[in-house]
Protein backbone atom coordinates (compact mmCIF):
# COMPACT_ATOMS: atom_id res chain seq x y z
CA UNK A 1 0.00 0.00 0.00
CA UNK A 2 0.70 3.74 -0.38
CA UNK A 3 2.41 5.60 2.45
CA UNK A 4 1.76 8.75 0.85
CA UNK A 5 -1.84 8.71 1.54
CA UNK A 6 -3.62 8.99 4.82
CA UNK A 7 -6.67 6.79 4.14
CA UNK A 8 -4.03 3.73 4.03
CA UNK A 9 -2.96 4.80 7.57
CA UNK A 10 -4.80 4.17 10.83
CA UNK A 11 -3.85 3.60 14.76
CA UNK A 12 -2.17 0.33 15.26
CA UNK A 13 -0.56 -0.17 11.32
CA UNK A 14 2.64 -1.72 11.22
CA UNK A 15 4.77 0.40 9.31
CA UNK A 16 8.17 1.80 8.07
CA UNK A 17 8.95 5.80 8.52
CA UNK A 18 12.02 7.58 7.86
CA UNK A 19 13.05 10.06 10.21
CA UNK A 20 14.66 13.69 9.92
CA UNK A 21 18.23 12.28 10.82
CA UNK A 22 17.97 9.49 8.38
CA UNK A 23 16.69 11.25 5.50
CA UNK A 24 21.15 11.01 3.93
CA UNK A 25 21.64 7.41 5.05
CA UNK A 26 18.09 6.16 4.11
CA UNK A 27 17.75 3.73 7.30
CA UNK A 28 14.00 2.99 8.12
CA UNK A 29 12.65 2.78 11.32
CA UNK A 30 9.59 -0.02 11.84
CA UNK A 31 7.17 0.12 14.29
CA UNK A 32 3.78 0.78 15.13
CA UNK A 33 1.81 3.95 14.71
CA UNK A 34 0.45 5.87 17.68
CA UNK A 35 -0.85 8.60 15.72
CA UNK A 36 -1.20 10.53 12.53
CA UNK A 37 0.16 13.61 12.38
CA UNK A 38 -0.45 14.76 9.23
CA UNK A 39 -3.99 16.38 8.43
CA UNK A 40 -3.25 16.47 4.40
CA UNK A 41 -4.81 13.36 2.72
CA UNK A 42 -1.40 12.73 0.45
CA UNK A 43 1.34 14.06 0.59
CA UNK A 44 4.45 13.70 -2.00
CA UNK A 45 7.27 12.56 0.87
CA UNK A 46 4.84 10.45 2.77
CA UNK A 47 2.19 11.27 5.82
CA UNK A 48 3.81 12.13 8.82
CA UNK A 49 2.95 9.56 12.24
CA UNK A 50 4.53 9.13 15.33
CA UNK A 51 5.34 5.44 16.34
CA UNK A 52 4.52 3.84 19.92
CA UNK A 53 8.03 4.33 20.69
CA UNK A 54 7.58 8.09 20.34
CA UNK A 55 9.58 8.48 17.29
CA UNK A 56 8.63 10.38 14.13
CA UNK A 57 9.16 10.54 10.61
CA UNK A 58 7.52 10.05 7.03
CA UNK A 59 5.96 6.60 6.46
CA UNK A 60 7.73 4.96 3.30
CA UNK A 61 6.23 1.16 3.78
CA UNK A 62 3.08 -0.14 5.09
CA UNK A 63 3.70 -3.57 6.42
CA UNK A 64 0.36 -6.35 5.93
Amino acid sequence: MDGRERKNIKKGTKVAILQKQDERSGNLTHGVVQEVIDEVAFHLKGIECKLKTGQIGRVKLIKL
